[in-house]
């Protein structure tokens, strides 16, 4: 990417996970091929996390669904970054150090830059995303004010040799504006997204948002596999846009290779995480490396790059659907074990095409009023092989419901 080789595609976010030395010496080991560092600031005394800094987001039984939290820069001396950095370098040559910066105004920028560049940083990337930066006139706001991308992009461009990537926000309605004025002051890449703003959870006795800091909660930052979806419209987005045309990194809720495949195929070109290695630890990465190169042997693919935005030819606007082509649910009821779900979620959300026959329990089917919702095999717990599967129907006419009298 951006000339610059990594030998696995997976990278450490700038994050939590990646602030010192010896957690992302940790991370090469296991089979992390890069680093986007912890972003450096110049005074490390404007940054004070608060405490607690992180809250979890549960649904039912599944743990970690998402993670907000109120953390910001590094807080540890600029310093022993630099050594930390010049440490990796020196015993990991072949592993590329990406090292995220933030300014708080334009010689910052400058300051930092060239700093990081002489520490022996393979890349930059400039922090123009962060949500609940504290300091005025910083991170996500930056993102927001496309000529302060376009500007602190510019006058990093003028005192670095080394590629830069430029960090957009997703709080923002269309993430291809700010990546032009980012292309525009020179930036070589994108990467994308930082967290979405959110409130994972309040107190139902204190009525105080979570992270509780002594009875104050914030709307602030929210990564894991919630936001994936949003991560993959952006780099599609961003992908498809001519005039960007610009190698993207991307991230936001990847835990498993199957996450890893999509971005890739949705135009991303490495991939950065954070919140999957708070749940699983470094050793997520090895399960990701087996299930990406036995997917390429599967499919017949030698190089990551031959994967790179093969799914965006089949990415289009709702208009393009053929709406002529119709279908319905099929069901294979010799694989039905007659719980009903089927039949409630039609009955309540769906089509209203299914009917309960209480002697068999099975559904039955009125196939004409069936609108191919498939809500009901979202719902079916018989999923392997799934008893309830999509079928085209030739000359089968949109289904108009009736007006309820």
């Amino acid at each position: 990417m951006c000339g610059v080789k990594f030998p696995t595609p997976f990278l450490l976010s700038s994050s939590p996970v990646s602030n010192t030395a010896e957690m992302v010496a940790r991370a090469f080991e296991h089979g992390f091929g890069g680093v986007a560092y912890k972003t450096l600031v110049i005074d490390k005394t404007k940054i004070i996390h608060p405490s607690p800094r992180m809250a979890k987001y549960n649904y039912g039984s599944k743990k970690l669904v998402g993670l907000q939290n109120v953390e910001q820069t590094t807080d540890r001396p600029l310093k022993d970054n630099l050594l930390d950095i010049k440490y990796l370098k020196k015993r990991w040559p072949k592993h590329p150090v990406i090292t995220s910066i933030m300014g708080f105004s334009e010689n910052e920028w400058i300051e930092l830059a060239k700093m990081s560049e002489d520490a022996g940083s393979d890349m930059l990337e400039l922090n123009f995303s962060c949500p609940h930066m504290t300091v005025e006139g910083s991170g996500m706001k930056v993102g927001q004010t496309f000529d302060l991308v376009e500007k602190f992009t510019a006058a990093v461009r003028k005192v670095v040799k080394i590629p830069i990537l430029a960090k957009m926000t997703p709080n923002i309605t269309d993430i291809t504006e700010p990546a032009l004025f980012a292309k525009k002051g020179g930036a070589d890449g994108i990467t994308a997204i930082n967290t979405v703003r959110g409130l994972t959870e309040i107190g139902l006795d204190d009525y105080v948002p979570k992270p509780n800091v002594f009875g104050k909660g914030a709307i602030s930052g929210f990564s894991g596999p919630a936001v994936k979806p949003i991560g993959l419209r952006f780099i599609a987005e961003m992908a498809q846009c001519k005039e960007l045309n610009l190698p993207l990194a991307g991230c936001g809720g990847i835990e498993s290779w199957i996450d890893a495949v999509e971005y890739l195929l949705c135009g991303a070109s490495i991939l950065q995480m954070t919140t999957g290695v708070i749940h699983y630890g470094h050793r997520i990465v090895e399960d990701m490396c087996e299930g990406l190169s036995d997917f390429m042997t599967e499919k017949g693919y030698e190089n990551v790059k031959d994967i790179v935005g093969k799914a965006l030819p089949n990415l289009h606007p709702t208009e393009a659907f053929d709406l002529k082509r119709q279908g319905i649910a099929e069901y294979n009821l010799d694989r039905c074990i007659g719980c009903g779900q089927c039949y409630i979620v039609c009955r309540d959300a769906g089509g209203q095409c299914l009917e309960w026959d209480g002697e068999k329990r099975r559904p039955v089917q009125d196939k004409e009023k069936c609108v191919s919702c498939m809500i009901c095999s979202f719902i079916c717990p018989v999923c392997d092989p799934p008893m309830i599967t999509y079928k085209e129907v030739k000359n089968k006419k949109p289904v108009i419901p009736s007006v309820s009298k």
